[in-house]
């Protein structure tokens, strides 16, 4: 048998098979690549007492996420937002529900990753495209400007309640009634269900409770916003929306653009473990929602819609 020598190859034969090669692991790597986890692995050195000790922590992942929005032939990126990756198309559900863009799971054709071959692999779990029922994209100019405003100086309080009602969002109607143990007991319950919290103690939560007190969902995420989102979008594309007998808590404080999402879709009690905003209370008030704060060590104030607080009803 003979055996060809060195000298037989042609010169950029071999370096030809192994850059194919490496393209072919690189292509392969890129179609196994994992999403993010919710929780990442660091680490740290601890001070305790003055002794210097090593020790491996948990951190709550933090990547940025673009939402692409897909009507058509046309194509638009809508947002970016820094969250916690986990549940990101309850997140775009959410967002979209939340700014008008969606009413229902019926005005989404799908929620997909992006996997074109132009982005890397490690980013393809970055991006979400929301392929809309539409033929055509929604007019876009007024949520730019209105991110733009936000995320600069603020947003006039008179302009945007103006704006809700210019939507058609409406006030809600009387009910349910809930007995405030059951209130003060929320949060006790929300700890017991904040999984990636309890492994990294830095995430918000939003929960959503039966008018009884019963846990029905959590979603958690290092943005108050994210994680709202989250959880109106798990209901919007499980068909529970609108959520006329719910009760909802934020782990953090209730300012007025979560007010906002939980209006549209019509959570008639908003409680939150913090303090409320002063647009946040004139909002609920204009709209008729049940808004407590600092719902801790069994009491909690309420600053708008006391009539669903049945006084004196048990648990």
């Amino acid at each position: 048998m003979q055996h060809a020598s060195s000298g037989d190859a042609r010169p950029g034969t071999t370096e030809t098979a192994h850059a194919s090669a490496e393209a072919a692991l690189a292509r392969a790597a890129a179609e196994l690549a994992l999403p993010p986890g919710p929780a990442t692995s660091a680490r740290v050195v601890r001070y305790e007492r003055g002794v210097r000790a090593e020790r491996e922590d948990r951190l709550a992942t933090e990547e940025p996420l673009e939402l692409r929005l897909r009507a058509g032939r046309a194509r638009a990126t809508l947002a970016i937002t820094m969250r916690t990756p986990g549940h990101d198309f309850e997140l775009a559900a959410g967002f979209l529900h939340g700014e008008g863009l969606i009413a229902s799971r019926a005005d989404l054709r799908g929620l997909t990753y992006c996997v074109d071959r132009d982005v890397d692999a490690e980013q393809r779990f970055n991006i979400v495209n929301a392929d809309l029922a539409a033929t055509a994209l929604p007019t876009l100019e007024p949520l730019e400007r209105h991110f733009a405003t936000t995320s600069a100086c603020g947003i006039c309080g008179k302009a945007s309640l103006e704006a809700l009602e210019l939507r058609g969002v409406a006030a809600l109607p009387s009910g349910p009634q809930v007995a405030p143990a059951t209130i003060a007991r929320l949060p006790e319950r929300l700890r017991a269900a904040q999984g990636v919290f309890a492994q990294t103690g830095g995430l918000h939560a939003a929960a959503l409770f039966t008018s009884g007190g019963e846990l029905v969902a959590v979603r958690e995420d290092v943005g108050r916003h994210n994680a709202l989102d989250k959880l109106v979008g798990w209901a919007l594309l499980e068909g529970r929306l609108p959520l006329a007998e719910a009760v909802v808590l934020l782990s953090g404080r209730a300012s007025y653009e979560l007010v906002q999402k939980a209006l549209v879709a019509r959570v008639p009690v908003l409680c939150a473990v913090s303090a409320p905003s002063s647009l946040a209370v004139d909002l609920a008030r204009r709209f008729g929602m049940t808004l407590a704060g600092f719902v801790r060590d069994e009491r909690f104030n309420v600053y708008a819609g006391d009539a669903r607080i049945a006084a004196g009803a048990g648990a």
